[in-house]
């Protein structure tokens, strides 16, 4: 990936961050007092049960969502609505059917982009995930992975500091899963963003992230919180048949209440 892609990743801080919400039996506690510093160019995997608070904490990061206590800051600046510096990829594409793809990517340019730039910035981006072949057609002309390939420039055009994604490729077929898997590795290390994503998958975490944070609950503490915060000291791009992440794949499914087989 050229270095022209590079972009200024931004460094993302939370603190004493926790959300809940009026239930009609009561507050309900979805989170609780998570204090985080995710690194500049990082990228981090949110791991967890159903219901753990994952996509919660990303909402929170990207400005969709407010805190009920604490604060999150990117890049030094307290989140106050949608961050300037962040994009986002969900778990479906959401694109929008009666624009091509091209048309869908340009919905990310920042705002005030000169026309020919735009148009640059939205070729070079569908180029760079694959679709430099396809920027005419409508999303009911491409599969699921294109689509998802097309939000994902989508984002990038944006150029974030800090990109998130809330399961991805959670609704793709397993061979796609892994090839998208590798592109979002590709596009990290060229662009050098800092990248938090959650997953429900621990090999896809494994084999993506620099750090795992598992979130969960223990104690008297209602809200979820960090329960293992694991570094995963394997150089990437990894091979996913590496010994190293078979043991810490282990110790994850433990840890998320799947036990070791015994003979």
């Amino acid at each position: 990936m050229p270095a022209a892609d590079r972009v200024d990743a931004a460094g993302v801080a939370l603190r004493g961050v926790g959300r809940s919400f009026a239930t009609a039996d009561g507050v309900h506690e979805v989170l609780a007092g998570i204090d985080l510093d995710l690194a500049p160019g990082s990228t981090v995997a949110l791991l967890g049960a159903s219901g753990s608070g994952k996509s919660t904490l990303l909402r929170l990061v990207a400005g969709l969502d407010t805190p009920t206590a604490g604060d999150v800051r990117v890049g030094g600046e307290e989140v106050r609505g949608v961050h300037p510096r962040t994009a986002v990829v969900f778990q479906e594409p959401r694109l929008l059917p009666w624009r091509d793809l091209a048309g869908n990517v340009a919905l990310g340019l920042p705002p005030g982009t000169a026309r020919a730039d735009g148009r640059a910035e939205v070729a070079h981006w569908l180029g760079t995930v694959g679709l430099e072949g396809f920027a005419g057609h409508r999303p009911r002309r491409v599969s699921g992975g294109m689509a998802q390939r097309a939000a994902l420039a989508r984002a990038l055009v944006r150029r974030p500091g800090v990109l998130l994604l809330d399961e991805p490729f959670a609704a793709l077929d397993a061979l796609t899963r892994l090839k998208m898997q590798d592109l979002l590795d590709d596009v990290q290390r060229g662009t050098g963003a800092t990248v938090l994503f959650v997953t429900h998958d621990v090999d896809e975490a494994l084999h993506l992230a620099d750090r795992v944070l598992v979130l969960g609950t223990s104690g008297e503490r209602a809200g979820a919180h960090v329960v293992r915060d694991l570094h995963v000291d394997v150089p990437r791009p990894r091979d996913r048949g590496d010994a190293a992440l078979a043991a810490l794949r282990v110790d994850l499914l433990e840890l998320l209440g799947v036990p070791r087989a015994h003979a």
